[in-house]
């Protein structure tokens, strides 16, 4: 029996899912966390996720039969890498995982490669409001080294970013952050944007997934709502978002591994590429996607590469799927969501799954990190699947605080 070792925050939406693929390929699971995993029962291995190199020489000796090590979110992804190559599995280099993990570090890496991305300053944030003026209005205010759109600002003018560049710190410092890593000041770029899911084998990349975002992102922050596959893009811009994402892993020197891609496609059809990351899609939202006969998970095919199982199936097995993901709009005590049955019983809509606990505290972006939950269907092309997202979203009622807030997407 192969060993699996999964390095991820023990709240991570993602534990479970990657712990079920393991024993659908008969692999002993592994968690590495900070905690044992309240959604996933499995062997366990204690580690700091802040000391990436302490947590890799646990693993390395605690687990040394291990056949692979996987990043199930951005708290593992360095960690993992480390392990891998203490224990001379195929990996990334702890230097381009830790590119993914700082977007400084990752669009200094991009523009020596000359990779298409957004222009940007980096500054303190008593400097932002110049920085942006340089820049040129508007511009999208980001922390270096937060994920899930925590923190991110959109800014249209001097008042606007000094608002944003206060608001941004504040998040930072409530992340456990240092304020004086500064903060991002980037070029907002207009257009469709798409999310890229793919696999890297010996630097090659396999595309998974082409994910049309069909709700604009437009700030003034940017909560990701719903999520369609297969993109419904003209073929040359989704070759564009695809060759730039590749030159994105060249640029960060990625290697193996799963990658999850952000690229704006601007109204000109340039493809510019947003981020990288050295994992799966966010969330649970790899669970809208399905590969081969089978239907394998996203997780099972990731696990099959790390493995290195020859030629897994990355055939869509679903013709048309997506997933809406339900965001906080107001911070408050969640009561309930109501209308779940109803939307359940939509025929297309294939499952619902509420994350947030009822009776507990929730943020709203830019503080958030998480969603309440997510929902999905499938059906025979991109148009219906969003048709079915979108009458999901208009059925549900988040009650927070005693009162019912949204609507859950814009007009």
């Amino acid at each position: 029996m192969k060993t699996v070792v999964i390095v991820a925050n023990c709240e991570s939406y993602r534990v479970r899912d990657f712990v079920e693929a393991a024993e659908t390929l008969r692999c002993r699971a592994v968690l590495a966390s900070d905690a044992e995993s309240p959604t996933a029962s499995t062997d366990f291995v204690q580690i700091d996720l802040a000391d990436h190199v302490a947590a890799a020489a646990s693993i390395a000796a605690q687990v040394p039969d291990t056949d692979a090590v996987i990043a199930a979110d951005d708290s593992g992804v360095v960690i993992a890498a480390h392990a891998a190559e203490l224990l001379g599995l195929s990996h990334n280099s702890t230097r381009a995982a830790a590119a993914t993990r700082d977007k400084l570090v990752m669009r200094d890496a991009l523009r020596s490669a000359q990779t298409a991305q957004p222009g940007y300053r980096v500054g303190q944030p008593e400097h932002v409001a110049s920085l942006a003026a340089d820049l040129g209005y508007p511009v999208v205010i980001k922390p270096r080294r937060l994920s899930a759109s925590r923190g991110v600002i959109k800014a249209h003018n001097d008042s606007e970013a000094r608002w944003a560049g206060d608001l941004a710190t504040e998040v930072v410092l409530a992340a456990g952050h240092d304020p004086k890593d500064g903060l991002l000041v980037e070029e907002y770029v207009p257009g469709a944007e798409v999310a890229i899911e793919g696999l890297l084998h010996d630097g090659e990349l396999t595309v998974l997934a082409v994910i049309d975002k069909p709700v604009p992102l437009e700030g003034p922050f940017f909560a990701e709502t719903i999520f369609v596959t297969p993109s419904r893009l003209p073929a040359e811009q989704i070759e564009s978002a695809i060759a730039v994402v590749a030159d994105g892993c060249r640029a960060l020197h990625l290697v193996s591994g799963p990658i999850h891609g952000e690229v704006r496609i601007t109204p000109a059809g340039e493809a510019r590429l947003i981020e990288i990351a050295a994992r799966t899609i966010g969330g649970l939202c790899g669970r809208s996607l399905a590969f081969g006969l089978l239907g394998e998970s996203l997780e099972t095919i990731v696990l099959r590469g790390a493995l290195g199982e020859p030629n897994p199936d990355t055939v869509p097995a679903l013709p048309a799927s997506g997933v809406l993901m339900l965001p906080v709009e107001d911070g408050g005590i969640l009561n309930g969501i109501d209308g779940i049955e109803r939307v359940s019983a939509i025929p297309g809509i294939t499952a619902i799954e509420i994350t947030a606990t009822k009776g507990t505290r929730i943020d709203a972006l830019p503080e958030a990190d998480r969603y309440l939950g997510f929902v999905f269907a499938a059906g025979h092309d991109p148009s219906e699947v969003e048709g079915l997202l979108r009458r999901a979203a208009s059925e549900l009622t988040v009650v927070i605080d005693g009162e019912a807030v949204g609507p859950l997407l814009p007009d």
